[in-house]
């Protein structure tokens, strides 16, 4: 987790990458914690380019064999290993039915980097623990360099180049974190809510919750959690509501004062320091997406050693999962 700063300054005074004329539409293929990232991604590009970006359905691919037709497309494969036999696959199934392929992976050794027309390598080194932090981070970044190369973003140079600052502020200040985890205890189960760019980083929040800390934790788009969700919540479910000033911000903190009039604990991550889980907020939206990511993971580290847990080495899990 300490590495990030580092890690994402080199990103930060990276060239945007030449990805040849726009593309008719564009395709995200990933799995795991890299799944929420594309979706942050799909947020990113499609705000840049004007047009929906696709999440891909891998196993229709490999298991069912459907042809695609993609001419004209550009298809993202991200992979922190880049060593998942699906997604270099898929990538390759794709450059072959006419699409463009590029590849955000940690390393340039990797089959996927390989197979791909263009690629970024992260260089973020290797990671200690299974869940990912570092590399799922450094994907953000690069996304963000991928839409700057892809269409009008609302962030600069500049703006990217202070996202380390925000994440060592972050990493330096653990107690939000721990205060936050000893809300948690006895509690087994937790909700993550989030819209608009954060929605992600709700997601990946549960995520790290499940890895590190064994919490049966669930992600879900504020918006979705209404429509049928909703009904579990009650006193014995914690809910963490992750959002960022912004368009999105109201519908979260609404839906986050509906559930703890219904007695629910609810910690607020957000770029408020009067929240339980602050973060610095003078970055444009959607790059506030790295420091909340970090404040999250600090969160999971918590709560697994409240628990007595191994963070790094969950039972049942190793760092690539050899899907086809």
């Amino acid at each position: 987790m300490r590495a990030q700063p580092e890690v994402l300054r080199a990103l930060a005074s990276a060239e945007r990458p030449a990805l040849g004329p726009p593309p008719e539409a564009i395709v995200i293929v990933a799995r795991g914690s890299s799944d929420y990232a594309a979706i942050f991604g799909r947020y990113l590009l499609e705000a840049a380019t004007g047009k929906p970006v696709a999440l891909a359905a891998p196993s229709l691919q490999t298991l069912y064999g459907v042809e695609s037709k993609l001419a004209g497309w550009l298809a993202i494969g991200i992979s922190q290993s880049g060593r998942t036999p699906e997604i270099a696959t898929v990538l390759e199934r794709y450059r072959d039915a006419g699409a463009r392929t590029f590849a955000i992976t940690n390393d340039p050794d990797s089959p996927l980097y390989a197979s791909a027309d263009a690629a970024i390598a992260l260089a973020a080194g290797a990671e200690a623990a299974v869940p990912a932090t570092k590399t799922f981070t450094a994907q953000l970044a690069a996304l963000a360099l991928v839409a700057e190369a892809l269409g009008p973003v609302p962030w600069t140079r500049a703006d990217r180049q202070r996202v380390p600052e925000a994440i060592a502020a972050v990493l330096e200040d653990s107690g939000p974190a721990e205060r936050a985890a000893a809300r948690l205890d006895g509690s087994d189960e937790l909700i993550a809510v989030g819209r608009g760019y954060l929605m992600p980083i709700a997601l990946e929040a549960a995520l790290k919750l499940r890895e590190a800390a064994g919490l049966r934790a669930e992600g879900w788009s504020a918006a979705d959690f209404r429509h049928g969700p909703v009904t579990v919540a009650g006193a014995r479910l914690p809910v963490l509501a992750v959002s960022a000033a912004g368009p999105a911000a109201a519908d979260v903190e609404e839906l986050a004062r509906r559930l703890e009039s219904g007695g629910a604990t609810v910690l607020r991550l957000a770029d408020d320091p009067a929240v339980d889980l602050p973060y610095p907020g003078e970055l444009p939206e959607p790059l506030r997406a790295l420091p909340a990511a970090v404040r999250a993971q600090q969160l999971a580290l918590a709560v697994a050693r409240r628990r007595g847990l191994d963070p790094d080495a969950p039972p049942g899990l190793r760092k690539v999962t050899q899907t086809r």
